[in-house]
């Protein structure tokens, strides 16, 4: 049985059943945690891993490797980030959302449950032309509960997107997404103000 590799974590609070710094393969470097981190029970998270400070997880979340977290991060309950993923700070995810490989997360984002990313176009087809095609989150986004977003697509800063729609292309700047195929329409003036979560108050000016 291999060893787990973490440094770091001053402060740091893993409940019983987790793994942190799992050492995947030969050569891996070990995960970094952040001061204040609480790990709950049944989380994995890989070696190869950076996360800032006061991260916290729910119960049986999975972080792959060459995953880079910021500070101030959630992580709900029976999320996936399946590796090679950017996430800024002041982020919260919420339970049972899949994050693949090649995404961008930036900070002051909002994840609802059950939020579902992808990165290939055509599964298991035309393999030998096969690039993984992460989304990118632009600072300020919200998804709502259910949403989809396909691959490639880039949500702009401060996009509000509708629970349950599907994303299927780029979206710009300050805009709302309703529906499926998700539509465009105007920002109403009452979701414009900044992401602020209370926990965020103390450490951020809106």
């Amino acid at each position: 049985m291999r060893e787990m590799l973490v440094e770091g974590g001053h402060d740091r609070e893993v409940q019983p059943g987790c793994i942190v710094g799992m050492n995947y393969r030969d050569g891996c470097h070990p995960a970094r945690l952040g001061k204040s981190a609480r790990i709950r029970a049944g989380t994995i998270i890989y070696a190869d891993v950076e996360i800032g400070d006061y991260f916290q997880t729910g119960h049986h979340v999975t972080i792959r490797e060459k995953t880079r977290i910021g500070n101030h991060v959630v992580v709900g309950t029976n999320t996936v980030i399946d590796g090679q993923v950017v996430i800024g700070d002041f982020v919260k995810i919420e339970s049972n959302c899949y994050i693949p490989t090649h995404v961008t997360i930036g900070s002051r984002v909002f994840l609802g449950p059950n939020v579902t990313m992808a990165n290939d176009r055509y599964p298991l087809k035309m393999r030998d032309r096969y690039v993984a095609e992460g989304p990118t989150l632009e600072d300020g986004v919200t998804l709502g509960a259910g949403v989809v977003v396909c691959p490639g697509v880039r949500i702009g800063r401060d996009v509000f997107v509708a629970a349950g729609s599907v994303v299927t292309k780029d979206v710009p700047p300050e805009t709302m997404v309703l529906g499926v195929p998700g539509r465009f329409a105007p920002l109403p003036a009452q979701l414009r103000e900044r992401n602020m979560a209370l926990s965020w108050i103390q450490h951020l000016k809106s």
